[in-house]
């Protein structure tokens, strides 16, 4: 039927689409190699410096080693600009003093060296995160096609973002949670650099009863935070608290582009909505992935299968995300990827997967050109069908411990648990539904609607903007 071609994909199999990972790589490549190549000292042809936000982080070395304040903003233009002058203003720094001791060996060198050097560095955390992500999913795609295939890698690249360590922090220590506690909270705890990205990880280490980790996470990140202070002094966290309002009026005036961003608050500013209902708008899908993933984690242990819609979820709880923070989707599709490959696909999970991996190489130039926000839909649809899987996963005999499944209150826990999990699929449902109105034009009345089934318990910027800068 054709209400399949969207909803079953069954003509995407693995031969057809190891030929489109072929394809988008060599188009990555060639894009990245002719932007280089076509780049005179170390601008290109667009007039961006390459990496373009990387000269924030790299100013930011040199300044610290100067003894100058790194959040005085005149201080910081006028460093920028001894090095580089953009026509378009200058690249601020937000981020929170934990990313100054990361930033401050970057000063120790010239800034093409750095860029590559800090570029080759992260690849490698985030390389080593999805390597653990792809050893239990039985995915055939070699890593490094994958890699070079995503079109949010060039992104990240052509930005010198601080993406690659961020979604590498924090995919390695998801996966570790279960064997190796200590080590994950440390990891989980360095990813406090970007601290947006981390405020679902709190809700599922408690609910999963993560007591180790969590310990660790916080005090890696206080440790951290410390250490900030007594190698830069202790005015640097009054110095960011103090531009914090800054950031928060340059985001709400669209200072980085709302079609470069993807969370809904940017959506909706881009469709004209005012600041007020952009951030409720936000604060009601945030307090959704919230609420579906707590029902999901309710009564069980830390799992893959929780920590890959918690690593998707971050997208959509924040209004801060850049298309270039989408290689964070990089370790749930390659969960959904390998789960599919063994169990057989679910309706809807192959085009999340299609939509989510190719959706940063055409979400900006639809956002910016034709005013479309689409990717927090293509990141909903993805947490939807994660969210679907995490719930109907067998339940481990860790699930039935006596911390939930064995104290007298297990029989009232169950219940809470099943009215959590029913709240959350209803709020999860109208996503699906959407998708399934909008395939279903031009199929005949009689195509199948979404089947919600219960499963038994036993049982990874773009082409088109390479170059550009946010």
């Amino acid at each position: 039927m054709r209400g399949d071609l969207l909803r079953r994909m069954d003509w995407l199999g693995p031969a057809r689409a190891r030929g489109y990972l072929r394809l988008l790589a060599v188009l990555n490549l060639a894009a990245l190699v002719a932007l280089v190549a076509t780049a005179r000292g170390g601008v290109d042809r667009n007039g961006f410096l390459l990496g373009s936000d990387f000269l924030s982080f790299w100013t930011v070395g040199r300044m610290l080693h100067a003894g100058a304040e790194v959040y005085d903003t005149a201080a910081h233009i006028a460093a920028q600009r001894t090095h580089f002058a953009a026509e378009t203003g200058y690249t601020a720094f937000f981020y929170p003093p934990s990313f100054l001791p990361f930033c401050w060996p970057l000063g120790l060198a010239h800034y093409i060296p750095a860029l590559a050097g800090w570029l080759v560095a992260t690849a490698a955390v985030y390389i080593v995160a999805a390597r653990a992500w792809r050893a239990n999913a039985g995915v055939g795609a070699p890593l490094w096609l994958l890699f070079v295939a995503f079109p949010a890698v060039p992104i990240v690249v052509t930005h010198g973002q601080t993406s690659f360590l961020v979604a590498g922090l924090l995919g390695l220590g998801a996966w570790l949670v279960p064997s190796r506690r200590w080590i994950a909270g440390v990891l989980l705890g360095l990813a406090t650099i970007k601290p947006q990205f981390g405020v679902l990880v709190p809700l599922v280490l408690l609910l999963t009863r993560e007591w180790r980790t969590a310990a660790a996470a916080f005090a890696t990140a206080v440790a951290l935070a410390s250490f900030a202070a007594l190698a830069f002094g202790a005015h640097v966290w009054t110095d960011w608290l103090a531009t914090s309002g800054q950031a928060e009026a340059a985001m709400a005036a669209g200072a980085m582009g709302f079609g470069k961003m993807i969370s809904p608050f940017a959506a909706l500013k881009l469709m004209g909505a005012p600041t007020g209902v952009a951030y409720a708008g936000q604060g009601v899908v945030s307090a959704v992935v919230a609420g579906t993933l707590a029902g999901a984690a309710w009564g069980r242990r830390w799992s893959p299968a929780l920590a890959a819609p918690m690593l998707c979820g971050a997208l959509l709880a924040t209004p801060f995300a850049l298309d270039y923070d989408a290689v964070l989707l990089g370790m749930p599709m390659l969960w959904l990827a390998g789960r599919g490959l063994e169990t057989g696909f679910r309706d809807w999970e192959k085009l999340a997967l299609l939509l989510a991996f190719a959706a940063p190489a055409f979400a900006r130039p639809l956002a910016l050109h034709a005013g479309l926000p689409v990717m927090p839909l293509i990141v909903g649809l993805l947490f939807a069908v994660l969210w679907r899987r995490a719930r109907s996963e067998p339940m481990s005999a860790a699930d039935q411990d006596p911390a939930v499944g064995g104290s007298p209150l297990s029989s009232r826990l169950r219940h809470v648990r099943r009215s959590a999990q029913t709240a959350a699929r209803s709020a999860v449902r109208p996503v699906t539904t959407a998708v399934s109105a909008l395939s279903s034009v031009g199929v005949p009345a009689t195509a199948s609607p979404i089947r919600w089934r219960r499963v038994s318990r036993t049982s990874t910027g773009s082409l088109w903007t390479v170059g550009s800068s946010s």
